[in-house]
């Protein structure tokens, strides 16, 4: 086993999570929702069971494709593990958008989200989220 699997293996389930949740922030960021939805659980809810996987999916696309770059940044995160193959993850997240260097647009959210533990990986089980600022 290489050291970096190691290390991987012994990181809490709190670092594991941030990490997953960094990866979404970069593909979004990167305008990649393939690359993002590879972090989400194929029975996936959001907005309290009102949208599934492919709903979020379309969303996603239409939020990376609407601005030609879209930033997040996320404060603070805390991530408890539920025991066994869950985690709870709540965030407040700046989302910026805009087709040049200065976003034209921006919203905070509240965030709640549930993780799933599937083999080795973290996914996004269920998310809410409501608007705080506009």
């Amino acid at each position: 086993m290489s050291t970096m699997l190691m290390s991987c293996s012994s990181d809490s389930v709190e670092d594991q999570v941030r990490a997953t949740i960094d990866a979404m922030e970069t593909a979004a960021e990167e305008g990649a929702p393939i690359a993002f939805m590879g972090h989400v659980a194929e029975d996936f809810e959001g907005r309290n069971g009102q949208m599934q996987r492919q709903d979020f999916m379309r969303f996603m696309t239409l939020q990376i494709n609407r601005h030609s770059r879209i930033r997040a940044q996320l404060f603070p995160i805390t991530v408890t593990d539920d025991g066994g193959n869950f985690a709870t993850a709540t965030f407040k997240v700046l989302v910026t958008g805009g087709g040049s260097l200065i976003p034209e647009e921006g919203q905070v959210y509240d965030v709640e989200t549930t993780w799933i533990r599937e083999g080795g990986d973290w996914l996004l089980w269920r998310a809410d989220w409501r608007v705080v600022i506009r």
